[in-house]
């Protein structure tokens, strides 16, 4: 991402799909609130190291590296994030400070940080209590994301022999530290969103994306 970008972020300021948060030289605590918000609505960018007014105040040099590492793995981890999702922050040079960016997509699954669903308005991050909001991200996702829907006799049965490896050595191929490639099936499953649990109907398995990539040709027909 150029500065000429990023200017055009900050000149914008926050909002449904844009958050800043100041983080010197650590993660703020509230972060994966926004990135379950930003899951669970239309996605959105983060900037760390920009203050709620639009102040660049950076993050530390020395500290940077380790922040994204931080991030990496939290997304990566089912007691922060659920179901758990990988996010890829880019360090970014901003006015001679350095900036941590992150790009969170919209998901297909309902996700949960600490146990709560968070999701976004204009106002920010906001926890969704009742059954009937939840049912309602439910509902919106389902119309927009048909690959998330649920399988739950599907095995890995059905899928081409080896096929699964085969794609693990071609992201190896690409992306030699990649955090997947070292991950069982069933982690890399979970990590890319083909095995998934429904927190409403407590369904779990393979999702029609997972039968779409990995799936024989007679299953898929």
């Amino acid at each position: 991402m150029t500065e000429e970008e990023i200017k055009k972020i900050i000149d914008k300021g926050e909002g449904i799909s844009v958050e800043f948060k100041t983080a010197r030289n650590r993660l703020p605590e509230n972060l994966f609130e926004t990135v379950c918000a930003f899951l669970n609505r239309n996605g959105g960018t983060i900037l760390l190291g920009v203050n709620d007014n639009k102040n660049v105040e950076g993050v530390d040099s020395d500290k940077i590296e380790m922040m994204c590492k931080d991030f990496a793995n939290l997304g990566n981890n089912p007691t922060k994030i659920e179901p758990v999702f990988l996010l890829h922050p880019k360090t970014v040079l901003y006015n001679g400070k350095n900036l941590i960016h992150v790009f969170v997509p919209a998901s297909s699954s309902v996700h949960k940080t600490n146990g709560k669903v968070f999701d976004r308005s204009v106002d920010g991050d906001f926890v969704v209590k009742s059954d009937s909001q939840i049912s309602q991200i439910y509902l919106r996702k389902s119309s927009l994301f048909s690959e998330s829907i649920i399988y739950p006799h599907l095995t890995e049965n059905h899928f081409e022999l080896g096929i699964v490896e085969k794609a693990k050595s071609i992201i190896r191929a690409n992306r030699p530290n990649h955090p997947w490639v070292n991950l069982s099936n069933y982690e890399f499953f979970t990590a890319a969103g083909l095995y998934r649990y429904d927190i409403k109907s407590g369904e779990k398995g393979f999702t029609l994306a997972a039968l779409m990539l990995f799936g024989k040709e007679e299953i898929i027909q």
